[in-house]
């Protein structure tokens, strides 16, 4: 059996409801709603959820660690949610958030407007970090590589949109 299936999930203040091809999980900060899979069955023992593969084929090995990997992302995420942090580094470079839109400035000769999905929330602390929030890991990772890929950081100067972790090495200049 998968290593990551074996362990289970503690379910940490979120009610789970699992119907025949559905996994619902409520929290303080919202609703995720998710597909399951038949090979795999979820037992809810005291606030623990448990995965079991229903047979022991390879796939359902397989998939009873990313059920239980899914799961657990959709506890944290209702509990204390997800958030990805971005850096913008380069002159004239700056983000403005106004309402569920993101405003960026990145040196082109038009502003970049990003909309972002319902559940996805931005932050701009300062002109050049963008932070956005959200209780789906997925939809936000998403959201913050969609971001990064209007402008990715260059290998030479390091200007770019970047996340707040991303360490860009630099290439050496060519020498005469």
């Amino acid at each position: 059996m998968s290593r990551v299936g074996k362990s289970p999930v503690a379910l940490q203040g979120a009610e789970v409801t699992l119907n025949d091809d559905q996994i619902v999980v409520k929290g303080p900060l919202g609703t995720i709603s998710q597909r399951q899979n038949r090979l795999v069955t979820i037992a809810n023992d005291n606030g623990t959820l448990t995965f079991q593969p229903v047979d022991e084929s390879v796939e359902a090995n397989a998939m009873s660690g990313t059920m239980r990997a899914l799961v657990a992302n959709m506890v944290t995420g209702v509990t204390k949610g997800f958030e990805r942090k971005l850096t913008l580094i380069g002159v004239g470079y700056r983000a403005q958030v106004q309402g569920d839109k993101l405003n960026l400035s990145l040196g082109f000769s038009h502003p970049v407007v990003h909309a972002l999905p319902a559940g996805v929330k931005a932050e701009a602390p300062t002109q050049t970090e963008i932070i956005i929030k959200g209780i789906d890991k997925q939809v936000v990772g998403q959201q913050a590589a969609k971001i990064r890929g209007y402008r990715p950081p260059e290998p030479y100067k390091g200007k770019g949109v970047r996340y707040a972790d991303e360490v860009v090495i630099l290439k050496e200049t060519k020498k005469k």
